[in-house]
């Protein structure tokens, strides 16, 4: 490994990068300079320093480049804060239509908060606050650490969820798994895991009424609630919707991932006159707070209105779906009124849900008997 000095510009400093070979990625720069003509005793003092601080990082970065795959994990990275790569790994991997991994973060901060202490009061009264100083090294995450954190997701969340969740964690700790933080990966034999329910809870026609007619404590998810239930919408559609995008009667949505083609559906009488007047093309036409607190005043709001669901915006998109299929529409309609280009998720959620239904409907065909 080689220290590689580089004159700025003015010829004023002189900044160093590590070179671990010629092939890509081998060359990466530490951060560090000096200067080149010290004025005073100051920056004589600080050139050593820094010098030091230089070879310490490649002393370092040559223990981890030695250690890594071979089964060993060198004491810096078992000492560092795991948060800080979770956070790095979401950073470079999270795509604006795919908010999975970043909830997933988000549900593994939740769940080392609880873990350490916190009460799920103060994590709903200022979420930021209870995880902002939460520390976890690799060495603590072992295969019941894991396991907890699966039965943590499976208690707080429904349907396809925790399994989802749990498998971009999985995903995570394999990749840290070759970058050195771990020796073996504790995630390995651990198989990801649905809700036992199976199927997210949905609303129904005559529920719908009974949630509009109830007061909700934040007027633009109101609002954004709305306009999903009448229009299939995801969170990653609804929360970075522009007027530019609403027009006389449609709304079009930005390129589907999975299609590669925007998407236009019928703007509702109902949404057109909740959104009201349009204001500027870019200007957001809903002032979302973040997803987190959104979940929590969307469940106030279910519970407020009597329905004794636990709704998640995902749901909103799934009872579209199954009222459409319920009033006769057809599946490939339906698939496209969703912006999918394959019918067989909305087939395979559907069906479930009209088998839970059958079953409870069967129970009463059975014959009465007199019982006393």
């Amino acid at each position: 490994m080689n220290i590689v000095p580089r004159l700025s510009s003015d010829g004023t400093k002189t900044y160093y990068t590590l070179e671990l070979g010629r092939r890509k990625g081998g060359r990466f720069a530490t951060g560090i300079f000096t200067y080149t003509q010290p004025k005073d005793k100051i920056q004589r003092s600080y050139n050593i320093q820094a010098l030091a601080n230089l070879e310490t990082i490649k002393a370092q970065t040559l223990l981890d480049a030695q250690t890594k795959g071979r089964g060993f994990v060198s004491p810096a990275k078992l000492k560092e804060n795991f948060f800080l790569y979770f956070e790095k790994y979401v950073k470079k991997n999270h795509s604006e239509t795919n908010r999975s991994l970043p909830a997933s973060l988000s549900s593994f901060k939740k769940f080392v908060a609880i873990d350490q202490g916190a009460s799920k009061e103060e994590l709903e009264e200022d979420l930021e606050a209870a995880t902002n100083d939460l520390y976890i090294c690799s060495g603590d995450i072992s295969k019941n650490f894991c396991e907890r954190f699966q039965k943590y997701l499976l208690d707080n969340l429904n349907g396809e969820t925790p399994a989802d969740y749990f498998m971009r964690f999985k995903k995570m700790i394999s990749v840290a798994q070759e970058d050195g933080y771990f020796r073996e990966n504790p995630t390995e034999k651990i198989k990801c895991k649905s809700h036992p329910t199976g199927i997210k809870d949905t609303l129904e026609p005559h529920e719908y009424k009974i949630l509009l007619s109830t007061p909700c404590r934040h007027n633009e998810v109101r609002k954004a609630a709305v306009c999903s239930l009448y229009s299939g919408f995801r969170w990653c559609d609804v929360d970075p919707l522009t007027w530019n995008q609403i027009r006389p009667e449609t709304i079009v949505l930005r390129r589907q991932s999975k299609t590669g083609v925007p998407l236009e559906i019928p703007l509702h009488p109902v949404v057109a006159a909740l959104i009201g007047e349009p204001g500027q093309p870019g200007e957001l036409v809903f002032k979302l707070p973040s997803y987190d607190t959104v979940l929590d005043i969307l469940q106030d709001w279910v519970n407020a209105a009597g329905i004794q669901k636990k709704i998640t915006w995902h749901c909103f998109r799934h009872s579209v779906s199954d009222i459409l299929l319920d009033q006769g529409i057809d599946v490939f309609t339906v698939a496209a009124y969703l912006g999918q280009s394959d019918v067989t998720q909305v087939l395979r959620r559907y069906q479930h849900r009209v088998q839970k239904r059958n079953i409870r409907t069967a129970a009463t065909k059975l014959p009465e008997i007199q019982t006393s």
